[in-house]
């Protein structure tokens, strides 16, 4: 496989491509001669899709019958267009401290980010084996990175790299390569939304509860949107995304963003308690400006 010159009758899945870094990847691939199937939640999703010579397809990967759909879509494909790419890129953010955010929201976090990827990559893994493809995961910075408010996410992409890891494995005897990719803050609607129930979640806090994390709950929004900023473009992501679905000989993981490359690499060689200072030092610049060394007023010990 060659990022240079790829085939024109080959099949690449974008899951997640209705806007954001899914979208972008789906036009870079499209420019670099594939024929893509973008999955859309939506067909409004799919007209800007289609006038850059992209096939959108209804999907949503928790849904089986979208998958069958899809399924049927390549075997049926009238060219006979092998798959060469499944790009697994949808998913569902969360914020919010590990005892308060519901379990209902836990289980519809995991099952976009893990049960959801899991169900269409075994759905498509025949098609990829018999033309020796690739299945690229987008995972995230959190994947390795856990921290305070970010629990619930990063443990749904925890699970994402693990996953990956054993697949590689798995599938390496027979062509199929694994490739993970994670991204840090990257400028897409994602952030926005997956902060739009913190509000409701605050709110349904216990007196007790808004004493452990009222000040955390606050400083969430400030701290994604800082880093959001400071974060790649969403077409800058993209290159990289296709860059890990066509080199030829991949690296494993790859990183998007400088800053996501440091943490990753300072979890690492940091010890535990170290780095938990390092990121609760960076999460307390966006406390409230009534925190008083070690207590708000709310209570909140930071």
């Amino acid at each position: 496989m060659s990022n240079e010159s790829p085939q024109p009758q080959e099949i690449v899945i974008v899951t997640g491509a209705s806007t954001g870094m899914g979208a972008a990847t789906a036009r870079e691939m499209a420019r670099r001669g594939f024929h893509v199937l973008a999955g859309v939640r939506r067909d409004s999703d799919g007209k800007a899709l289609r006038a850059a010579g992209i096939e959108p397809v209804i999907l949503d990967i928790t849904n089986p019958e979208h998958i069958a759909a899809l399924v049927a879509r390549i075997d049926g494909d009238p060219h006979n267009r092998a798959v060469r790419v499944l790009i697994n890129n949808a998913g569902l953010p969360c914020a919010g401290p590990v005892e308060v955010v519901p379990l209902d929201e836990w289980r519809r976090v995991f099952d976009v980010n893990v049960f959801g990827t899991v169900a269409l990559t075994q759905a498509l893994l025949p098609a990829l084996v018999r033309g020796k493809g690739r299945v690229v995961n987008i995972s995230s910075m959190n994947g390795k990175v856990s921290m305070a408010g970010y629990g619930v996410y990063a443990s749904s992409k925890h699970a994402v790299e693990a996953l990956s890891d054993a697949l590689r494995s798995e599938l390496a005897p027979y062509g199929v390569q694994v490739v993970i990719v994670e991204p840090g803050g990257v400028k897409t609607e994602m952030a926005r939304v997956g902060l739009a129930g913190l509000s409701d979640l605050t709110a349904r806090m216990t007196p007790e509860q808004k004493e452990r994390y009222g000040a955390l709950t606050q400083a969430i929004p400030s701290h994604v949107a800082a880093f959001t900023k400071a974060g790649a473009t969403s077409d800058t992501a993209a290159r990289t995304i296709a860059k890990a679905a066509t080199a030829r000989r991949p690296r494993t993981r790859y990183t998007i963003g400088a800053v996501t490359a440091f943490l990753i690499r300072a979890s690492s060689l940091l010890p535990d308690r170290v780095f938990d200072r390092m990121t609760m030092s960076d999460l307390r610049k966006h406390y409230p400006k009534t925190v008083r060394y070690g207590r708000t007023t709310t209570g909140h010990h930071a």
